[in-house]
């Protein structure tokens, strides 16, 4: 529950976007109103064409609204110039893909030190120290020194995910973060998000696997442009739940 006055994270209001093929014109979002506060974990569902990804662009900074408006954590997005919207993304959001989007030839420290390295603040910081911590909090201080083919699919994404902690940012947003992975690693991840959603960090994942959503706070779907659905998550799973037993069962059949 958002205390009074507080300022949410994300305050979409009367949100449209057309795009322009020819001579038609496609309206991916059709007055789209959206408000997540500070510690929410909610999960944006809709097939594909539905318009959840034009969302996640709009939210992440990197497609602006036809009309409407976007304030992030109070600050109005249309308004910003590329500069200024380059530094809002840097300070504010942390980026989690489908795909990792890691570099191959470089270490995971150095991966997910990159993003502290396009900081045009001037601030001193130990760049080296702080992607550490960030591997650590996502369990990989191990493997530090790996690349990425080093790695396993789920170790990969916890790479990505630290990369996106390591900004210390407002917002984690996570494009179909489990979409590479097998069905016993995607719940390994959503422990991860859950932990670190426990721990105060605001996420709003983007998904169109409904046993996913199982594990987020709230639901929000998305169809036609359109928001039809915005509810509290009933059911929810806890993923370190949903692990144990599927250890039990494995134990039980091999025994």
């Amino acid at each position: 529950m958002a205390a009074a006055g507080e300022t949410p994270v994300i305050l979409v209001k009367g949100v449209t976007k057309v795009y322009s093929m020819g001579h038609n014109e496609v309206r991916a979002l059709r007055g789209v109103d959206l408000t997540v506060h500070l510690g929410e974990m909610l999960a944006v569902i809709g097939a594909s064409g539905s318009g959840k990804s034009t969302l996640m662009n709009i939210l992440g900074c990197l497609d602006a609204p036809t009309s409407g408006s976007y304030h992030l954590d109070g600050v109005r997005v249309e308004t910003l110039d590329k500069n200024q919207l380059a530094d809002l993304r840097n300070h504010k959001i942390g980026f989690v893909f489908q795909g990792f989007n890691l570099l191959a030839r470089t270490s995971a420290l150095e991966n997910v030190e990159l993003p502290l390295l396009y900081d045009r603040s001037g601030r001193s910081r130990d760049t080296r120290a702080m992607a550490m911590r960030a591997l650590e909090r996502v369990g990989l201080g191990d493997r530090a020194d790996h690349h990425p083919s080093e790695l396993s699919g789920g170790q990969q994404q916890r790479v990505a995910i630290a990369r996106a902690l390591v900004t210390e940012p407002k917002l984690l947003l996570a494009d179909e973060p489990t979409g590479n992975l097998d069905s016993r690693t995607s719940v390994e991840i959503m422990a991860l998000f859950q932990e670190l959603n426990d721990q105060g960090i605001t996420i709003l994942l983007v998904t169109h696997e409904h046993d996913i959503v199982s594990y987020a706070k709230r639901s929000v779907e998305v169809r036609d442009g359109r928001i039809i659905h915005d509810d509290a998550v009933a059911d929810r799973h806890v993923a370190t739940d949903d692990l144990a037993r599927a250890e039990d069962l494995e134990l039980a059949v091999t025994a």
